[in-house]
């Protein structure tokens, strides 16, 4: 362990952390604390943990051990717990008189059985306030160690966890397909349905999804928004879903097919994982785009005990916004951390018949992505004559969530290491067994439902990339049907 001399009293001073797994106190965790300002708050409290442990002991001053000869004599031995008892045991006492001093062997001077007795009890007494003191240091350090991996060791587990079935790479096809769309060759065909899943605090943006729904209106497809509960739980959502579904199927007699985005994939992917015996006839396939499969860095980040939102507040933040303002479940972000995702993808999975198709993407960070605005709603403003009679103007809301999405995926990339869209790591969003598309483009989480002041006409919009999603995955629904059939035969 490195030792430092303070400057002021040139005293001795040791780092709290020892070097260990090339982890020290002035590599890399200074340069995290530096480069991600909310850590700010860790590094602070890491500060006041030396202080908080030295108040743990007010009354303990340590044990030393020490070694006699053979002909040394223990004339007083008074130092152990001087400072917290105030009083001396003496151990030997010298004596003129041969015949009132004890007997010694070897040099010792024996004690009487009260001193003994006295001094090991004090001894035990320091003892338990040592171990409650390490436990309550070792505690704390553990924390401080939470609080700085974060969500480092949970990113990307499902690639790790032996069992899952690999994935397959369809990027290629995908652009094919997309070039196909915007050169005006569209090949979804009219025989299904199509349900788009909105995700978390959809109910709140007006126009999530509208656009890719007025466009597939206009091609002559039938295409629903599920209306349901965003900022509801998984399962709640699951099962609304799945009455959906059924509804659908009941009333055209054709098959769904589900795109889901953020939450609105989990929802969907856990409807049909709950209740695939109900729907496996009614379900041509599952579409998750930019959902955290595996669990989302900033839910657990938010919500996990010893992490950011202990420090900042971020968590009775986050309480009040979807349970006060949104009247929502705060369980809808819970789910979301890895600890659930981990716990429902252990007892409950996709169906390996289910063709399913994961989409992610690297949100951008120039400067220009940052003065994005994003089209989230419209505002009506009412008219006054002789302007106009009974009528009112359509003013569109504008919100920087491209701004939004680039800080937080400086802030994934600068802590973790991970490329993200904003809110998802792109690791994350790959569902195991699934065909998966990885495009090159920079869109963050927000541009796949509502559109922007500044998108470039010279790339594909969110409604032609969720036709060409959907059309890949009616070729991988007939793939595997083909594969089945194959197979029975």
């Amino acid at each position: 362990m490195r030792e430092d001399r303070d400057p002021r009293n040139g005293e001795l001073r040791t780092p709290l952390l020892a070097q260990k797994d090339g982890i020290r106190s002035d590599g890399i965790i200074p340069q995290l604390f530096t480069t991600v300002p909310t850590l700010n708050e860790a590094a602070s409290y890491l500060a006041q943990t030396t202080s908080y442990i030295t108040g743990c002991f007010p009354d303990y001053s340590g044990t030393e051990l020490v070694t006699f000869s053979s002909t040394q004599n223990w004339e007083s031995l008074d130092s152990v717990d001087q400072s917290s008892r105030g009083n001396h045991a003496e151990y030997s006492e010298t004596s003129s008189s041969s015949t009132n001093a004890p007997p010694v062997h070897d040099g010792v001077t024996r004690t009487s059985v009260e001193d003994v007795s006295d001094n090991s009890s004090t001894l035990v007494e320091s003892s338990h306030t040592g171990q409650n003191g390490n436990s309550i240091f070792k505690g704390l350090i553990e924390r401080a160690r939470r609080t700085v991996r974060g969500s480092a060791d949970d990113i990307g587990w499902l690639q790790c966890t032996p069992g899952m079935p690999p994935v397959e790479d369809g990027t290629e096809r995908f652009i094919e397909i997309l070039d196909d769309i915007r050169h005006g060759l569209h090949k979804l065909p009219n025989s299904m349905v199509y349900l788009l899943v909105p995700g978390l605090f959809s109910n709140h943006g007006p126009l999530y999804f509208v656009s890719t729904k007025t466009k597939f209106s206009k091609l002559g497809l039938v295409c629903h928004i599920a209306k349901i509960h965003s900022e509801a739980s998984v399962e709640k959502n699951a099962r609304e879903i799945k009455d959906y579904i059924e509804e659908i199927y009941w009333g055209s007699k054709k098959r769904v097919l589900l795109l889901g985005h953020s939450k609105g994939g989990i929802d969907a992917a856990a409807a049909l994982s709950l209740y695939w015996s109900d729907l496996k006839d009614k379900v041509a396939g599952l579409a998750l785009a930019q959902s955290p499969y595996g669990g989302s860095p900033i839910a657990s980040d938010i919500l996990r005990e010893g992490q950011l939102g202990d420090y900042v507040n971020i968590r009775k933040l986050m309480e009040i916004l979807i349970c006060k303002v949104v009247k929502g479940d705060i369980q809808a972000l819970e789910d979301l951390t890895y600890e659930r995702r981990k716990e429902f993808l252990s007892k409950h999975q996709l169906p390996r018949e289910l063709p399913v198709v994961s989409f992610h993407t690297e949100a951008g960070i120039s400067p220009a992505v940052l003065a994005t605005l994003s089209h989230v709603a419209h505002a009506d403003i009412p008219l006054v004559a002789p302007l106009s009679t009974e009528q009112s103007a359509k003013l569109p809301v504008m919100m920087p969530l491209g701004a939004a999405m680039a800080a937080c995926a400086q802030l994934l990339q600068a802590r973790y290491g991970e490329k993200s869209d904003g809110l998802v790591t792109r690791r994350d969003a790959e569902v195991p067994g699934s065909i998966v598309v990885r495009p090159k483009r920079k869109l963050d989480h927000a541009w796949m439902v509502y559109s922007s002041l500044n998108d470039d006409p010279a790339e594909a919009d969110a409604s032609q990339v969720c036709e060409s999603l959907l059309a890949l995955l009616v070729e991988v629904g007939q793939k595997k049907r083909h594969e089945l059939t194959r197979k029975e035969d």
